[in-house]
Formats: structure tokens, sequence, C-alpha cells
């Protein structure tokens, strides 16, 4: 077929740009653009080319600048400099060929700001530090802790292309043109530098220079009381007032939360239809406008009162959705149709054998669902986080049952291709992992694993789903059965449904069909009350940046960083440069009070990347050498980025500010952390020697006695796997290899093949540990000089602790030597036990289970005699119920008979007895216990009477419950005391329905 040609005009019609002094802010590009201006996507059986930008006015890609240019160019700190009046007309003409792609986008808004002075910085993970959010959210993130003033800028200004997910608003992707649960924020931050009039003046530029966006489709929001930034928009950029709008606090007035930084707000907006014109037009309209790039102007800090106090460091705060640019740039539609996402949707569209170009809007509303969910899912499991049930795994989890449920809903059987056993989720994330380059470069590297997690959490659901269709069938029988009885319409519950939907991954549109093909309805109206209720609770919890301003803040303008010298010595000469009892400032603190102690040097490790914190002690001596004051430290944490807190307790005498101390660290509980950290970094290249390289740290503990190392890994360890893991580290150690430790640049860090540890944050310069040979990682802790230092090793445990996770625990050095010797004391008593050397431990034991186990058998088996003979007896006790059938009615107590006992003398008596027969038995089998079962015969089961449903609400009255087949079921309770009442109501029930059914 042939390809659709788009009209190669002006992007939306129109003259575009404001006019510039563009000899002093925009010099020519340095580097060729690549010619081919045509943007060519396959559209499942149809392709489409879309014509960019006219070439009269696309936008240059470089800002490279020459010398001579830079010293014309407007500058960042400039207050005189100003923006000329918007017009009508083209500056300059700019590069003629520019290919508007996602990937150029990114790049050109980095460069932009990058030569205006902006330090370029990655991409944070997905995963935060901060524990009061849950994922990634907003680029501003990273930088919480310097717009708290808790850790020095380390940069005046800075510019970020941040990987983001937000799934609060998850039901309108694909619904809506922009909604998306994984997006990039492109955004520029100024920590005290410059302020509004530069952030505006760029925001301009950037938007109708750079990315040459027509001046009069541009709109403008603003604060209704920031008069500084309306006028800075009108009067210096020369944007007219009519598309400038004031809005409220709810649209334009940043907060943190209920205290804390805080300001006014501008937004750009594009006009998709300025023929509309100015009168009435509500920025809220999305099928008129996008916003595009929102600006935060963080100038006061909120106080308790909640009245706004200027802050000292005035900041900027800006992001601009790379997803909405490219749409906008692209001329097309909807964020979906974009080269971000498109080519993942053609993948879908591929497999589930459809169209997209020529699809009904429902159908594309499922390969958007797909194409936007595949991105969140594939960046998610690279940044670590793994399917579970709780926190961030289960949004993860979440996300692939949705694009599961909405492949089936597509048709997506098995891989989408041959084999109907295989998962359709990996082929599609191949996709995004392609794509992935210019985003994180560290997603192909991880492929491997995020493809092979990406099919178990698949082929898992895919079971759940298969339960779910029975328990629906079941439903449906309820429901049906439920309109026998009550002769009312039947209907599924919103909470049945939402069940469906929430646990099983059950599309509410396919529950719908299936009811209605049964004669069933659905009450939607309860089930949108219990979506309300989770979309409640979900944008209730980590989906805002929380920035309160601490106490200890106040602390960074008195108390300097503490300089660490703990990796040259044990113990120091320090002067105490504050003290705090319950996070208060206090002078002195006296004989046994706990406190914490700020020092202006230490020797003592504070807790960071998995190391615990040092132990030991503060000395303050007189001019004779004799003690004064002891304080025992019991931990140590960094606060307020690079100041330690040494966290501790008054032994004796008094502790003041200024006073000299003598910090001494412990050294044996030293050298048990350091031998546990080194021994970590063996085990990390261990596992990647024995079971892949594509496994990768999930967290860690080095403790002084044992250390702990969490790793991304789909099943157990086996036995000979974990002996191979113990013989290549304890070689290691045996190899007595020198350690080698260096500092250097964070890229030359990466390109010499360190790896980095989980969770931890670096700068520019990084120290890097070496053993040679073995392993080489990116870490502040502290380690051993030479590996014989470790002695040995020895793995104690290994679990699973999520779906995808494995920890292993093991114990080194002298926390090896304890383990050995304690295991050898316990062997030693249990060979005294047994009276057998202990190499024949194994067999001996073996043949007392066996023993064991026959010995319960005979007792189980006489225990069922027992039970049959007792029920043989019973049998003669059934009586009637019915006129025109009679029906066999037994209800007895077995005293102490066990379950499985009671289960075999019930199956016995319902097989005496002639159908129809209803019998229900109980017991007691031990202190606490009740044991309930039902069994009727074909003849009760047709009259409509389940055991499965008669027997749990008898188990109740004995505090407990259970159910089973309509033939068949048993319970259990907690009550005893209750059993005879419960039997008595059994009975009673059952004679009452049936003389009922019967007559």
């Amino acid at each position: 077929m042939g390809s659709l040609k788009l009209p190669q005009n002006r992007i939306h019609g129109g003259n575009p740009l404001l006019s510039l002094p563009t000899s002093r802010l925009l010099p020519k590009s340095t580097s060729p653009i690549p010619p081919n201006r045509n943007f060519a996507l396959s559209r499942g059986f149809i392709t489409r080319t879309i014509q960019l930008f006219s070439p009269s006015f696309l936008p240059c890609s470089n800002h490279v600048l020459k010398k001579e240019a830079r010293v014309m160019q407007f500058s960042r700190r400039s207050t005189s400099a100003s923006v000329q009046p918007v017009t009508e007309q083209l500056s300059e003409d700019k590069s003629k060929d520019s290919l508007v792609s996602g990937d150029s986008i990114r790049r050109r808004f980095l460069e932009f700001y990058a030569s205006r002075g902006h330090k370029v910085l990655p991409s944070a993970s997905l995963v935060p530090d901060d524990p009061t959010v849950l994922l990634t959210i907003a680029g501003m993130l990273q930088f919480k802790p310097v717009f708290l003033g808790k850790i020095p800028r380390q940069v005046p200004c800075a510019t970020t292309a941040q990987r983001c997910i937000r799934t609060n608003d998850v039901e309108n992707v694909g619904r809506t043109a922009r909604h998306h649960t994984f997006f990039e924020m492109l955004g520029n931050f100024s920590f005290g530098d410059y302020f509004k009039k530069e952030a505006i003046r760029w925001a301009w530029e950037l938007s109708t220079i750079e990315f040459g966006l027509p001046a009069d489709r541009v709109w403008i929001s603003v604060y209704e009381d920031d008069d500084e930034a309306f006028e800075i928009w009108h009067n210096e950029v020369g944007v007219p007032v009519e598309r400038i709008k004031r809005m409220g606090e709810d649209d334009n007035f940043w907060t943190s939360g209920v205290t804390g930084p805080c300001g006014p707000c501008s937004e750009l907006y594009y006009d998709f239809h300025p023929e509309r014109g100015y009168t009435n037009a509500d920025l809220g309209d999305d099928t008129r406008f996008i916003e595009f790039y929102n600006l935060v102007f963080m100038q006061y800090n909120k106080k308790d009162d909640g009245s706004l106090e200027p802050l000292k460091q005035k900041n900027i705060d800006t992001g601009l959705g790379l997803e909405r640019m490219a749409r906008i740039l692209q001329k097309v539609p909807n964020n979906y149709e974009t080269d971000l996402i498109y080519p993942i949707i053609e993948t879908a569209a591929e497999l589930a054998n459809v169209s997209y170009n020529l699809a009904d809007d429902q159908l594309k509303m499922k390969l958007k669902i797909i194409g936007d969910h595949m991105r969140a899912i594939v960046y998610l499991i690279s940044d670590g986080v793994v399917p579970s049930n709780i926190g961030r795994g289960y949004v993860v989890r979440r996300l692939i049952r949705r694009a599961v449920r909405t492949g089936r809903l597509l048709d997506i059987r098995g891989d989408g291709r041959e084999d109907l056993e295989g998962a359709f989720l990996p082929e599609i994330a191949k996709k995004v992992i392609e794509l992935s380059t210019h985003i994180d470069t560290d997603v192909k590297n991880r492929s491997t694993r995020i493809l092979e997690e990406i099919k178990r959490e698949e082929l898992r659901f895919v079971q759940t789903l298969e339960r779910g269709e029975k328990l629906l069938d079941q439903m449906l029988d309820d429901a049906l059965l439920s309109k026998q009885e009550n002769k009312t319409a039947p209907c599924l519950s919103g909470k049945d449904t939402f069940l469906l939907y929430d646990t099983y991954g059950f599309p509410v549109e396919i529950t719908k069909e299936v009811a209605e093909e049964r004669g069933v309805i659905i009450d939607m109206a309860g089930f949108d009350v219990e979506m309300e209720k989770q979309r409640r609770q979900s944008q209730a919890a980590h989906n805002a940046v929380k920035l309160e301003v601490e106490n200890t803040a106040d602390l960074t303008e008195n108390v300097p960083d503490t300089e660490f010298l703990g990796y040259e010595t044990l113990s120091v000469q320090a002067i105490v440069a504050s003290l705090m009892v319950n996070g208060k400032p206090v002078i002195q603190v006296s004989e046994g009070s706990d406190v914490e102690v700020l020092l202006n040097r230490t020797p003592f490790y504070a807790e960071s990347g998995g190391q615990i914190g040092d132990n030991g002690y503060l000395y303050i001596t007189d001019s004779l050498n004799q003690q004064k004051a002891v304080v025992e430290i019991q931990d140590v944490q960094k606060s307020l980025g690079n100041i330690f807190v040494h966290k501790g307790v008054i032994k004796e005498g008094a502790l003041e500010v200024g006073k000299e101390v003598e910090a001494a660290v412990d050294a044996n509980l030293r050298q048990r952390a350091k031998v546990h950290h080194t021994a970590t970094h063996l085990l990390q290249s261990a596992l990647k020697k024995v079971i892949g390289q594509e496994t990768s740290q999930a967290g860690s503990l080095v403790a002084f006695d044992r250390l702990r190392f969490d790793f991304n890994f789909h099943r157990p360890l086996l036995d000979n796997e974990l002996m191979e893991i113990e013989g290549l580290i304890n070689k290691w150690i045996g190899d007595a290899t020198l350690l080698q430790t260096k500092v250097m640049p964070l890229d030359d860090a990466k390109r010499a093949g360190a790896i980095a540890m989980f969770g931890e944050k670096y700068g520019e310069q990084v120290r890097v540990v070496e053993v040679p040979g073995v392993s080489m990682e990116l870490c502040g802790g502290t380690h051993v000089s030479n590996t014989a230092e470790i002695r040995g090793f020895k793995i104690i445990s290994e679990q699973g602790i999520a779906s995808g996770v494995r920890r292993i625990e093991a114990v080194a050095g002298e926390a090896f030597i304890e383990y050995v010797n304690a295991r050898d004391y316990h062997m030693k008593h249990l060979c005294s036990t047994l009276k057998v050397k202990a190499e024949e431990v194994t067999t001996r034991v073996e043949n007392l289970l066996e023993e064991l186990r026959t010995t319960r058998n005979e007792v189980s088996t006489l225990r069922e005699k027992a039970a049959l003979y007792k029920a043989s007896i019973l049998a003669s006790k059934a009586f009637t119920v019915g006129t025109s059938k009679e029906i066999r009615v037994l209800v007895e107590l077995m005293d102490d008979t066990d379950a499985d006992s009671l289960k075999s003398a019930a199956e016995y008596l319902i097989n005496s007895l002639d159908d129809p027969a209803a019998v229900v038995l109980g017991s007691c089998p031990g202190e606490g216990k009740v044991s309930l079962v039902a069994a009727f015969t074909p003849g009760v089961v047709k009259l409509g009477i389940q055991a499965g449903k008669f027997i749990g609400p008898i188990a109740k009255l004995c505090g407990g419950g259970g159910g089973g087949r309509p033939n068949f079921a048993q319970a259990g309770g907690r009550k005893p005391e209750n059993l005879s009442d419960a039997l008595e109501k059994a009975q009673s029930e059952l004679v009452s329905i049936l003389s009922e059914k019967a007559s």
C-alpha cells in the first residue's frame, strides 16, 4: 500500500518566532544537522511519512558557542539585558534540515542550558533515596536536599533529562492524549543563582527560537498575584496581555507540603487552534491547549501558621514534558504517536495482527496502554524493582498485569507468534530496550535480566487469569442460584467484580460480556465505588514530593562538614562542634544522658553503602591526663549532607560544646566490618561468575557479626552452586591479594569497569576499591588491606525475600571462627546424645525420622479404624425428614476424633445411608481446636443445598470457617465450648431446609 503524505508546510500554519537579537543570543551551529527531515513511521500495514517543520524555520540542534559569539551572548547574570518585543518575522533562518526526534529534542534541551552555564547531570534512578516518595515522580526530586539546604549545592545551576513514574492517573492512560505512567521531564534548575527573569527569558527563547514554536501560539499562565512574572512576560518578552492568564492558587502556586519551600508558577501552553480567538479561551481545554513547560519560582518558606516568608536562597525548578514537546513538533494528534512511543505500539499491533491506522478508538486505546506500560515496566525493572505485592514491586506487577490482560483483549495468545505457551510482553520489551540508547545506556546491559523477569511474571499471571476464570464461573453460578432463592434479578456485586479486576486481572469489559451471556447483570455503581476507593488510596500514597524544612537544617549555618579521617587512623583529637538532645541543640550534657555529638573531625565511619556505623568512645582528659568524661558511641549517621552525627550515652562526667575530645573507634569491631565489607565485594564477584553476569545487587548489610547480600535472581541457588561460590571466595582469601584504593573521576571509573553499589549516590570524584583480578567497585566503605585478613568465609543461608530477589547471609573473619566453633560444639553434643560419630549423624537421624513416620502412620490407621467403628454405631441414629421424599439426617459429636479420621467417618456414613442423606459431624481433636465435616448425597445437592456453603456459618459459631465442594466440605474452629450449640444449630437448619424442600 502507498504511504500517506502529510502536507509539507509550517507546523500548524502561521509564522513562527519572535524577533530576538540573535547575533547575541544564537550563534550558528558548529555541527551539521542530518539532512533528512522526513520522519517515517510504519503503521502496521500502512506506512505514514510525517513531514516535520518547514525548512524555513527549523531550529538548529547545536549550542556549542564560538568564542566570539559567547562574549556577545545574553549573560545568565545580566540584569540589564533585555529581550525585544514579539514580532511575526524570523530573525534568522536556522539550519535547513533537522530530524525533530525525541532524542534530538532531549539533546538540544540539554545543550541549550549547558551553553548557558548549566551543568548537565544524569537522570536519577526511578528508585529514589527519599523515603517519603515511592518512586521518582519529578525532575527536582534528586535536588530536594539542596532545595532544603540539607546539603550544599555542588553547582550553581543544573539541567537534566529525568525518567519519571506516576501511576495515580493510570486509568487515564490511553484514554487521553497526554497521560502516561512513564515519561521524561526535561528540567533546568537554579540553586540560588538566577531567578525569575532569566528563567522566563530562556523558557521563551528555548520554545520559540530553539524549537521554533510560532510565538502567537504560545500562551502563558501566571499566579494571580505574581505581578513580577506578568510584567516580565508582557513588557520584556513581549507576550500580549490577551495570551497571559492569571490563575489561582490551585493551578499556579506550588507547595511542597503543609510547611516548607513554595512559590508561584508560570506555565507555557501550546495552542492547537488559534482560529478560536482570545475570547473565553480556557487553558484547561485539552482539545485546544497543552501545557508543555512549567516554571516554579521557589521564593517563599511556608511557616506553621500559614504565613509566607522570603527564602534566603531563591531557587528555580522547571519541567518540560519531552513527550508533549515531541507531539507538538512532530505534528501528531497525541503523545503516543511520537517516535518515543509509537514504535512500541507498532510492535504490539503486529503481535495482535491489527493495523493501528485502521483501528477504532477502543482498539487504539488498548495499543496505547501497552505502549505506555511497557516503557514503565522495562525502566523500573532495569532500576532494580522486581514484581511483588508491596511497595514499588506492586507498581510494576500491576502494570505488567494490566498489559497482559490488555493483550488478551487484543486476542494476543502465547508469544503472539507461534508459541502458545510463551509470553508476548518480552517481544514488546525488546523494542523498548532498542529505543533506550539515549535514555539510559544501562538498560541494554541489563536486557537479559529484564526480559527474563517480564516473562516469568507474565506466565505466572496467565495462570492467575485462568484461576480467575474459574472463580467468575462460580460467582455467576451463585448469582443465578440467588435469583432462584430470592426471586430477584441475578446480579454480580461490585465488590466481586472489583476482586476479579484487581486480584485476578479481569477487565470489567470481559466480566460484563461473560456475565451477560449467562443472563447476569453487573453492579457497576458498586464497582465504581471500589475503584474510587483504590484511586484515592493510590493518589494519597507517595505521589507528592515533600519538602519540609527540619529543625536540623538550621545547623548547616553553624556546623561545617565533618572531616573524615577513618581511612587512615582510628583515633584523633577533635573539637565538639555541637550537641543535641532529642534533636534540639544544647550546650552541655551530663552523665547518663543520651546525646548526639557533632565533631569537626572524626575517625568514626558513618553508616552508608550498607555498612553500619562505627562504635567506640569519646574521652575528655585534664591537664594531668586524667579522664574527666567518657561518651560511649553506639552509632554514627550522616545528616545534612556530610555532617557526621555520633549517637551515644554519657558514661562519665559531662560534655560541652567547644571541648577537645579524643575520638577512638573500637578497633575490633571496625576490623569485623572491614572483613565483611570486602567479603561482600568478593561475594558479588563470585555470584556473577557462578550464576551469570546479569545478576545484580538489590541491597546489602555489612554488620559486625555478619553480612547480608540481596541480589536479583529468579530461582533458589543449588547446593553445588553455593559450594562453588564459597570455594571461589575462600580461594581468593587464600591468594592473599593486596587491595588497591584509588580516587578518580566517575567517568574514568565506569570506563575501567567499576561496579556501582546499590542505592549509592556518587559525585564527580569517586573512590574505587579493587581486588586485582577479582573485583572493582565504587565504594566509600572501609576494607581490609589484604584478602588474607578475611581468614575464612561461610554462607549461613540463602533464601527468597521477594519475587525475583534472593538473599545470602554469611560470616567472615572472627565471626566465621565463632560460627564454626558454635557448629562444632552442637555437633559434638549431638554425637554424644545419639552415641554415633559425626559422619554417622545424618544416617542416624534419617533412621529415627523413618521410625517416627512409621509409628505415626500406625497410630493414624488405628484412629481411623476407631472412627469407622464409632460411625458404624452412629449410623443407626440417623432420622428422616420430609413427607413426599424421606431424607436421612445425621448430626453427631465424635469426641476427640482428629480431622482426617472425622473425614473418613463422614465418607463411611454417607456411603452407608441411602440417598438422599445429609451427615454433619463435629469433634474436638485438641485443646482449642474444633473439626467439622458435612457430607451430602447427590439427592440432597439436587435440592439446592451445598455442603460448602452450609458448613461455613456453622463453623463461625466455633470461631472458625471453612468450605468445600457441594457434596463434601470441611471446616475448623477455635472455640470447642461452642461445638454442642453449633451442632444443634446445624441439625435444626438441616431439618428446616430439608423439610421444606422435601414437602
